[in-house]
């Protein structure tokens, strides 16, 4: 494990501007960043450049591990279907300008589809984002699916559609929020799985049932005596099985939101460092 692969998702911060959150990212010590795409449009809306963005990141000594904006679209007309897959083409080329490697995305539909509408959705969304994985290869991006953000609802769902796509560039996305809100078990980090996570986001939960908790404001700060999920353990695992990522703290917090974007980074940055020893 090195620095770089230890990541602040600066979704974690409130947003000010660009300059503040790559600011606060480099002066907490965090190495590397994952890149919540709205948050460059809006910049770029301003009069920012893409290379104005990209000079700064490399000023500052980080690397862009990936980033996130929008949703795969299946169960849909031919043409929505497509709107969607440009519009991840055009967030993958902008992770890819930065050097990022992984494209995180939700998928569409809330509720699972019937089987009278499509009799093997797990085969439509692979065949959707297999399609996708071919237009975004050349790029050298991987589109991960984060399970809990639209139909599919288990890491071993996400899996199997990556293995259905036959691409080695889809993968899965691994958070614990998102284990402690769906049937996913911890059981199911196994030799075969593993391989398919390309991506880690790190938080912890607390004990409340899954059915009251919300997988993104009730998450706690790794270190926080109320995370009741042993982390370096579940990390250990993926580890013995392979995996060779970056992991990326990710919070949805208004305690963190309220707080300077420096002062927050620096509580994530401190956070991680009860996971990751060798963090500076």
């Amino acid at each position: 494990m090195t620095p770089d692969k230890i990541a602040l998702n600066t979704v974690s911060l409130r947003f000010e501007n660009f300059e503040a959150t790559i600011n606060a990212a480099a002066d907490a010590g965090f190495k590397s960043v994952e890149l919540p795409l709205g948050h460059l449009k809006t910049d770029l809306a301003k009069g920012w450049t893409l290379e104005r963005m990209r000079a700064l990141i490399q000023q500052r000594g980080l690397t862009v591990c990936g980033g996130f904006d929008g949703q795969l679209r299946t169960f849909a007309s031919s043409a929505s279907v497509k709107a969607s897959h440009d519009d991840l083409v055009k967030n993958a080329e902008m992770i890819a300008f930065f050097g990022g490697k992984t494209m995180v995305a939700g998928t569409d539909y809330v509720n699972w589809p019937g089987p009278n509408e499509y009799p093997d959705a797990l085969g439509s969304i692979a065949e959707s984002i297999g399609t996708l994985a071919d237009r975004i290869r050349p790029l050298g991006i991987s589109i991960l699916i984060e399970f809990n953000w639209g139909a599919v609802k288990s890491l071993l769902g996400a899996a199997e559609i990556a293995r259905r796509s036959g691409r080695p560039n889809v993968g899965v996305l691994f958070d614990i929020a998102h284990v402690h809100c769906t049937p996913t078990k911890l059981e199911h980090l196994t030799a075969g799985i593993v391989p398919y996570i390309h991506h880690v986001h790190v938080d912890n939960m607390p004990a409340k049932p899954s059915e009251t908790t919300n997988c993104n404001s009730d998450r706690v700060l790794p270190g926080d005596p109320r995370g009741i999920y042993d982390l370096p353990k579940i990390f250990g695992t993926l580890a013995a099985h392979g995996y060779r990522g970056s992991y990326a703290i990710e919070m949805f917090s208004d305690e963190l939101w309220a707080l300077p974007p420096a002062e927050a980074a620096k509580r994530c940055h401190a956070a991680m460092k009860t996971i990751f020893p060798l963090l500076n």
